[in-house]
């Protein structure tokens, strides 16, 4: 399905004003929720300014609306949503000598995330307690790593799982060698 960007760029302004609006926020509170300025914000609902993907990203995690569904143009509801590897958005300032692609849709944000995170030699991702009752799990898809839960740790290789708390500090880390895991973030409802 090959789209006029010109359709797009039309359709994105309205979107976001509804889906605001959807969720009862005022530009204020989008500002606040989303780190994207209230002036930005309103400039983009009126087709003023068009977004980066990360300003967009961060609107659409706010609003928790789906991100793809925002540039779509309705036409049915059979389709497969594709990402492709340059528009996975990723994380690149969290943790130390590690990449983070966010797999899962933003509207599943505080509740069933997933993540691709390659570790460089000795790179690490410690992370502060997450809601309570918040559970990870974690399948290395290359090298090896290092997981801490709490006073609890253990050495994973390529193709294990490893299911732990994480509504208590916990860290991944790669000590020996480049690592890739896959990991799965499950927040209670």
């Amino acid at each position: 399905m090959t789209e006029n960007s010109d359709d797009i760029l039309n359709r994105l302004p309205a979107r976001l004003k509804e889906a605001r609006r959807a969720q009862g926020l005022s530009l204020e509170a989008v500002a606040n929720l989303s780190g994207v300025s209230r002036s930005m914000v309103s400039q983009i609902e009126r087709g003023e300014s068009s977004p980066t993907i990360a300003t967009l990203w961060n609107l659409t995690r706010a609003l928790q609306v789906d991100f793809a569904g925002l540039l779509d143009d309705g036409k049915g509801t059979d389709r497969i949503e594709v990402l492709r590897e340059g528009e996975v958005p990723s994380i690149e300032n969290m943790g130390q000598g590690c990449r983070i692609r966010i797999l899962s849709p933003p509207e599943e944000a505080g509740g069933h995330e997933v993540y691709d995170i390659r570790f460089d030699r000795g790179g690490s991702l410690n992370s502060q307690p997450h809601s309570r009752g918040a559970q990870e799990q974690l399948t290395v898809l290359e090298g090896t790593v290092m997981v801490e839960s709490g006073s609890a740790s253990d050495t994973l290789e390529a193709g294990d799982t490893a299911r732990y708390a994480a509504d208590i500090p916990h860290s991944i880390s790669a000590p020996n060698e480049a690592a890739r895991v896959f990991l799965i973030v499950k927040n209670p409802a």
